[in-house]
């Protein structure tokens, strides 16, 4: 008797094995898909690799919310130089008959993305110790401590990224080929990637974030409706808040592109998981792993619309590349000293 053929999850009854459905169904939309997932690997890796540079050569740059953003600047560098090249070869199955190198490269996939939200809990932890308690934030956010806590979150993002490669992963498929849902185990995903290393820290930033408007809002206020007839010092106190305000818009916006570009597709996880023989269109998928993979990408043009100080130093990068500029470190005495001085720094024709 003829053993029935297992019924695959997320699509319509066939008689094709799970790989080969999923290989026939993937070369359908291979080619926009690979197109797509390329233009974003260049915005990612040229992009954030000007903010790294932008942080490097401007003095002023360099503080410790910065630094976070560093460290999330090159995780998204890594997405696109190594992240979403193993995602274009493991959605056409690829390497078949290598279990461990297709979990290896499933997990650099997550590790990467890990980085990246505990970067963004780095910087959100740093702008509420700068609101609610300024007078010890020289103490505890010194540059050496913000490097131990990059240094942190890097190792906890890896040893997220290999649970799977441990052992929680599914079975490995008879065809051979490397398919995310016929490796990794979506109970890891869910509960434990999703709702413990993901969801738990959104929620925990989105509550900072709000405490932080509430409290800046109301500050800004106060100081408002007290500073007449007092000087200058409720004035300077006003504006720092104002600035404290613009700042942490920014980094909220990063934060919120993020969940946005992440949700649909942990989502799509859940759906998987819970409705096993619910069908999930291939293109939907996807789409929700290109949006996912995007969000490497649209940062630095974040940075350059809502932060001067790096829109200024893109712009002086820029016009080194073009103009055959030399960028030499000085101090900006005054704008009218030539027109080619940024923020920090004096640019001299060679």
């Amino acid at each position: 008797m003829e053993t029935p053929r297992r019924k695959i999850p997320g699509r319509p009854s066939t008689e094709c094995e799970p790989a080969t459905f999923l290989l026939l169904t993937t070369e359908r939309a291979i080619m926009p898909y690979m197109a797509a997932e390329l233009v974003i690997a260049f915005f990612s890796i040229t992009g954030n690799s000007l903010v790294c540079a932008a942080v490097g050569l401007n003095r002023k740059l360099r503080t410790v919310t910065n630094y976070f953003l560093v460290s999330l600047a090159v995780a998204d560098v890594c997405v696109g130089a190594i992240a979403i090249p193993c995602a274009i070869l493991t959605d056409v199955g690829l390497p078949r008959h290598s279990f461990y190198l297709c979990l290896l490269m499933l997990s650099v996939l997550i590790m990467f993305t890990q980085s990246s939200i505990f970067s963004l809990l780095a910087v959100a932890v740093e702008r509420y110790v700068a609101i609610f308690m300024p007078f010890r934030y020289h103490v505890l956010m010194r540059p050496r401590n913000a490097v131990l806590v990059i240094l942190a979150t890097w190792l906890l993002a890896f040893l997220i990224g290999i649970v799977p490669l441990m052992g929680w992963h599914k079975t490995p498929p008879d065809s051979g080929h490397c398919f995310f849902v016929l490796v990794v185990d979506m109970t890891y995903m869910v509960y434990f990637n999703f709702f413990a290393c993901v969801l738990a820290p959104l929620v925990i930033m989105f509550l900072i974030y709000a405490q932080i408007f509430v409290t800046v809002k109301r500050q800004v206020r106060r100081i408002a409706s007290e500073r007449s007839g007092r000087g200058e010092g409720p004035a300077r106190t006003a504006a720092s808040m104002r600035r404290e305000m613009k700042t942490a818009t920014s980094l909220f916006l990063v934060l919120f592109l993020f969940t946005i570009c992440w949700i649909p597709l942990h989502i799509i996880n859940c759906f998987l998981l819970l409705c096993p023989r619910c069908f999930v269109p291939l293109e939907l998928l996807l789409t929700a792993i290109i949006l996912s993979h995007a969000n490497s990408a649209v940062n630095p043009f974040l940075y350059a619309y809502t932060m001067t100080a790096f829109r200024d130093t893109f712009k002086a990068i820029f016009m080194c590349s073009q103009r055959g500029i030399q960028v030499t470190k000085g101090v900006n005495k005054s704008k009218k000293t030539t027109q080619n001085i940024v923020v920090g720094y004096k640019m001299k024709v060679k």
